[in-house]
């Protein structure tokens, strides 16, 4: 059985207008739908595929964290003067001390503060240590509104510790 599907027409830039006449039978319209199915498969498949991907790329991720990551083993602790910051110059301590408590020394201690609200540029803290496991900087506020202060501590071994510490409400005076 043969079916007319459509007349064609082509409009070519100088108004020429040339009609095709198509035709084709069932089978043509079966090999069609079929090549369709298959083609709508192997998306399916490669979708799948990435999803799998992007998986395993994200267990793996996870999985080569430094082992500095380890909340539990190292204690920060960060106290700002005045303790209610206000705009301008605020003194940083970071005290460092492991799960029996005893001081750590000799670490490299930095700290970013940064606005919540995007747009401000971070200001940053040089700490040494002023006293063993004590850590001693300025942090310049330069408005007025919520902070938070990032922490990053490498340690002797090699290690790094991580922490945040909201500060909210940093006054203008």
């Amino acid at each position: 059985m043969r079916h007319e599907l459509l007349q064609v027409k082509f409009i070519h830039s100088k108004t020429r207008i040339m009609r095709m006449n198509h035709q084709c039978d069932d089978t043509s319209v079966l090999r069609a739908q079929a090549r369709r199915a298959a083609s709508l498969r192997c998306y399916e498949i490669i979708r799948c595929m990435a999803l799998v991907l992007t998986g395993i790329l994200a267990v793996s991720v996870n999985g080569c964290q430094s082992p500095a990551e380890d909340m539990s083993k190292v204690q920060v602790d960060l106290t700002l003067e005045p303790s209610e910051p206000v705009v301008g110059n605020a003194n940083v301590m970071v005290r460092l001390t492991d799960t029996e408590g005893t001081l750590i020394e000799k670490a490299d201690v930095q700290v970013e503060g940064n606005m919540n609200h995007a747009g401000m540029k971070p200001s940053f803290a040089e700490m040494t240590e002023s006293e063993p496991g004590l850590y001693s900087g300025t942090l310049d506020f330069t408005m007025g509104g919520d902070w938070f202060l990032l922490v990053s501590a490498k340690m002797p071994d090699g290690t790094t510790v991580e922490r945040k510490f909201d500060v909210p409400r940093v006054k203008v005076q």
